[in-house]
């Protein structure tokens, strides 16, 4: 079946290549294709035979759930005393 990508109306989808994800994430490709593996990361698009991308708002996303998890966990930590 088929992912449903959602965006704003008038929003262009914005297609990044592999350096970009690299850079925007800041983990490297076998990072990267270790997590997508696992099913923790957003997976690649088939662009062309041998070409992929990444919809950004897939990996603004991500970070943007990185960021959340990383604050409940100071939230949890300043609960218990800390």
């Amino acid at each position: 079946m088929a992912m449903q990508v959602t965006r704003a109306p008038d929003t262009p989808l914005a297609i990044l290549r592999r350096p970009e994800v690299e850079a925007r994430t800041g983990l490297g490709c076998s990072t990267i294709y270790d997590a997508i593996k696992a099913q923790t990361f957003p997976a690649p698009i088939q662009l062309g035979p041998k070409a992929v991308g990444w919809i950004e708002s897939e990996i603004n996303a991500w970070l943007a759930a990185r960021v959340a998890a990383r604050d409940a966990a100071r939230k949890v930590m300043k609960a218990g005393g800390r």
